[in-house]
Parts: C-alpha cells; structure tokens; sequence
C-alpha cells in the first residue's frame, strides 16, 4: 500500500522504515498535513499522520477526493480528527493506544523529579560557576501524596513507578482497574485535588475531560501543588502550583 506519512523526521523514517520492512511504500513528507498540503498526499489511500497535523472537516474531504481512506496515527489521542466527519466519509482511523506508555509515564517522574529538585535553574547556575543552593531546596518524595488521574496503560505504570517511591497514591477514574488495588485508592476529583502533593494527568483529551484543570479545581488544591500533564509541552508557575507537562 501507498502511505504518505506527515510530518516526519528523521527518527520517525528510521523506525517506520525498520517496522515497514517493504511492505508497504511509504513516502516520506516533512510538512505538516493540513489544508494546504493535504495536496501532497493525491492519490495515497492512506495517510500517516502525528498529533501536530490537522484532520479537522475541510482536510478530511480533501484526502476522501484524492482517495485516501484509511487515516493510522501515530498516536495515542485521536483529539485532533474529526472523527465524525471521518465516519460520514466512510474513512477509517485507526491509532496507537498503547504509545510507549513506560516512556511517557518514566518522563512523567522525570519532570517531578526536575521540578522538585530545582533541575533547571541548578543547571544554568552551574555553568555560570555558581554553586549557591539557595532557592533550590526540593522535598523527598516518601510520603508524599501523588493523585494520577486516569489509570490507563500509562497513568497505572505511573502509579506503580510513584508507589515504588515510597508515595502515598490516589486515583481518579471512571473505569477503576482492579488490578492497581493493592497500592492505589480510588478517590473522588475533589478529594484528589485536596489531598494531592503533586497531581499528575495521564487522560485522554476528550469534551469530558477538557478544561479538567480550572478555577474551580484549582481553589480546591493546596498550596503550591505539582502538576503534571501528559497532553502538551509548557511550563506554568506561581505561587499557588507549579507545572510541567510530559508528551
């Protein structure tokens, strides 16, 4: 099968090469799929597309003329696809829900870890030669209370690898799973965000779960909280959290 694989780059040629073996002729494009170069993808009928790329009506209707009919991310969330349109097109998207979830949730203890420990401003004051701790005194993490919301494949690895810590873990989710029973205790979103030292999110970007972090939620948090996001890169602090997000 043709396959016009969106915004890759040299990584992702490697690898999809490695797994491809030949079987399929994937071709390369390094731009982003949206309006203006849906074009690029004329005559593919299927398209490889990453969580940057655009798949909203206006894209989707494009790929359907030039004969696309298979969409498969390279991705775990499909928030970006109009997955309805894609359905009435008769377009079927298929998508990674196992998206190296030891990685993410490893990255996820990695950004607590740097945010704890005052990473990177250390970092910068080393290079300038100085060796002042002042203003970079972190916490141990024994003890502490982590709230994972969403325990799927990555938020139960993070609960597992936060348990291991010596960490005090909660949970929230619509759907428990049985098996995290031992360690981690079920609890509602406002107690979560009461009890929670740090919090980390590890759901899917879904209408229910959008603008889960808000005024409301942050008036019930305590004091200079960690959070953590899965879903985005950006760092956000003040005194009332502190934030840095894992994708």
């Amino acid at each position: 099968m043709k396959v016009a694989v969106s915004s890759t780059r040299s990584y992702d040629r490697e690898f999809l090469s490695m797994a491809n073996s030949n079987r399929h002729d994937l071709i390369y494009l390094e731009a982003k799929l949206n309006q203006d170069t849906a074009s690029l993808a004329d005559g593919f009928p299927a398209v490889c597309a990453f969580v940057n790329d655009q798949l909203n009506e206006a894209v989707l209707r494009i790929l359907h003329q030039q004969g696309t009919r298979l969409i498969a991310l390279r991705s775990a969330g499909f928030n970006h696809v109009d997955v309805r349109c894609a359905d009435q097109l008769g377009l079927t998207v298929a998508r990674v829900p196992a998206y190296s979830p030891h990685a993410v949730a490893e990255h996820a203890l990695v950004l607590i870890l740097s945010l704890n420990r005052k990473i990177h401003r250390a970092f910068n004051r080393v290079r300038e030669a100085n060796f002042s701790l002042d203003g970079l005194l972190g916490f141990d993490m024994v003890g502490k209370a982590v709230g994972v919301i969403g325990t799927g494949k990555i938020g139960a690895i993070f609960a597992l690898i936060m348990n291991a810590m010596g960490c005090k873990v909660a949970a929230y989710d619509p759907f428990p799973d049985p098996a995290l029973a031992g360690f981690v205790r079920y609890v509602s979103l406002p107690q979560l965000y009461a009890d929670a030292d740090i919090i980390s999110l590890h759901c899917p970007l879904m209408p229910e779960t959008q603008h889960l972090i808000n005024e409301t939620s942050n008036r019930q948090m305590k004091e200079g909280v960690m959070l953590i996001f899965s879903l985005m890169i950006f760092l956000r602090r003040s005194s009332k959290m502190m934030s840095l997000c894992a994708c």
